[in-house]
């Protein structure tokens, strides 16, 4: 390629001091970004939470073929542990009644089927239990185009019998070991009152005391936690009352979007503008543990049980080719805070507002509903692909591993947030062609390579890089796509690589690698050992 240079460089270079003077206040080419890394020293074992967990819309969803032909996919390209969604209790799972006398009747054939083939991939459920069987709720509202009944439980105790059974028959059919290394945690936004409970928060707790009670009645050493809100919330009053009451917590789980205003719109009407705080959700999770090491119970872990740039799937954000850079921006400010951060979610097969008319309308997934890569999707690719040694690095947007053949692996990024003024929303400024600038040039020196010969691989994500959205802008967006029009759109994004070439190491010298780099690209590069 015509903007990259290579060097084997046959002795020591002297970048080092360059880049110490970077470090300081002296003046530098702010033009010229350099990464450095020896091989040899590590900083430790890479921090893989950003794979822990990802999201789906409702549970009903996947059991859909395509749904979970998308699944398998995306646990094969990034390697999710775990999933969590909406709605496990609710009527399309047909999960609760009452015969004519109100005795309870159970019925658990649809998550059979669904649970079954999560562990089937290897991902386990990270069971969230909500939303109220309409049998057993106190009231008649719902959220959704799928109606998730969001009102108390008519009769605390019977809820509480329901979770039983249900933990009971998870530990009969899967075994109770393997549920004591799945989560469960209690509702979905319960802050967020009426759209996700109409109960207050007492009775939020009260839920959890008889749902947290209920699971410990079926294995003392199964994992249950909450409060998961919105916005980061109700975290210090969530430990507070357990240890205050004895109720038993595993784990504090909440939310965070990097938008700057609300938090429930899932027909995008309202317009969301991307927070110009640089430390926007990955703040509310470093807060967030702190919250935890100063509480009566600082050793809990935290889970993110829902992030994204955006929390409406009408953003078309989530489409463009910035997500990707955010994504990594974010994972890498968070550091170790979180246990796990779940983006939210795999797929645009979801149906919070009802079926989708179009094939990029601004939908949470990694993919789209014809199972087209978006660059978001790319981010968490790369990362996967990351060795388990991390190298000692002093970048704050890039990772530098190694695996145990002796490969290298440099992930980087430039995120810049290009929306010109906060009354010009994601919705009419995301949805336009957003040609990249310059960021000028980015130089990565590795050290004490041994010996050998390797092949270099580079792969890109930024603006007409893997970015699936731009070629269907360039088909003039049509509101439908045609067979021939999804496979043009996946063949132009395949994730192949940006550039392959062949090099050779003679001794434990450096090599040297030049890239221009624009606003929000993405960089992986893999230096394999032959």
């Amino acid at each position: 390629m015509k903007n990259v240079s290579l060097f084997i460089i046959l002795g020591s270079f002297f970048l080092s001091s360059a880049f110490a003077q970077n470090n300081s206040n002296a003046k530098a080419d702010l033009s010229e970004r350099i990464i450095t890394a020896d091989f040899n020293k590590e900083k430790g074992d890479l921090n893989t939470m950003f794979k822990e967990c990802i999201g789906a819309g409702r549970a009903n969803e996947g059991l859909r073929a395509d749904w979970q032909q998308q699944l398998a996919e995306v646990k094969k390209s990034c390697d999710f542990k775990y999933i969590r969604m909406h709605g496990l209790l609710s009527d399309d799972m047909d999960v609760y009644k009452e015969d004519q006398n109100g005795n309870p009747e159970y019925n658990y054939q649809y998550i059979d089927v669904l649970y079954d083939y999560l562990l089937s991939i290897g991902i386990k459920p990270f069971v969230e239990l909500g939303f109220m069987p309409s049998a057993l709720a106190s009231g008649p509202q719902t959220i959704f185009w799928w109606r998730g009944n969001v009102t108390p439980p008519k009769d605390y105790n019977k809820w509480a019998d329901l979770i039983k059974n249900l933990t009971a028959h998870f530990s009969e059919r899967y075994g109770a070991e393997e549920v004591k290394t799945w989560y469960f945690e209690v509702w979905n936004e319960p802050n967020l009152s009426p759209g996700f409970w109409t109960g207050t928060q007492e009775e939020y707790f009260k839920l959890y005391r008889y749902s947290a009670n209920a699971i410990k009645s079926v294995n003392k050493d199964f994992c249950v936690g909450g409060p998961a809100t919105a916005g980061a919330a109700w975290v210090p009053e969530m430990i507070a009352f357990c240890n205050e009451n004895a109720v038993p917590l595993d784990f504090i789980s909440t939310h965070a979007y990097g938008v700057e205003q609300g938090f429930l719109d899932e027909y995008g009407n309202s317009g969301t503008v991307l927070s110009k705080n640089p430390m926007a959700v990955s703040g509310d999770v470093i807060t967030s543990r702190k919250q935890i090491a100063n509480s009566a119970m600082p050793n809990l872990q935290l889970h993110y049980t829902e992030w994204s740039s955006s929390y409406t799937p009408s953003d078309p954000i989530h489409d463009s080719y910035h997500e990707a850079a955010y994504i990594l921006k974010k994972i890498k400010q968070v550091g170790n805070a979180a246990n796990s951060m779940s983006y939210w979610v795999f797929t645009d097969i979801f149906e919070e507002s009802g079926p989708r008319f179009t094939p990029f309308h601004g939908g949470f997934g990694l993919l789209n509903m014809q199972g087209i890569n978006k660059p978001a999707f790319y981010s968490y690719k790369f990362m996967n692909q990351l060795g388990k040694t991390e190298l000692q690095n002093a970048d704050s947007c890039s990772w530098v591993c190694k695996d145990t053949k002796g490969n290298i692996q440099v992930l980087l990024w430039d995120f810049t947030n290009t929306s010109p003024k906060d009354s010009i929303n994601n919705q009419a400024y995301y949805i336009k062609d957003l040609p990249a600038k310059s960021k000028g040039k980015i130089r990565i020196n590795l050290s004490d390579v041994p010996k050998g010969k390797y092949q270099l691989e580079i792969y890109k994500v930024g603006y007409k890089s893997n970015d699936a959205y731009a070629t269907y802008l360039a088909m003039g967006r049509p509101s439908q796509l045609n067979k021939q029009q999804v496979e043009q759109i996946k063949k132009q994004n395949n994730g192949s690589p940006f550039s392959v070439e062949k090099i050779n190491v003679n001794g434990n010298k450096t090599v040297e690698k030049e890239l221009e780099i624009r606003e929000n690209d993405v960089y992986l590069l893999k230096l394999i050992k032959q």
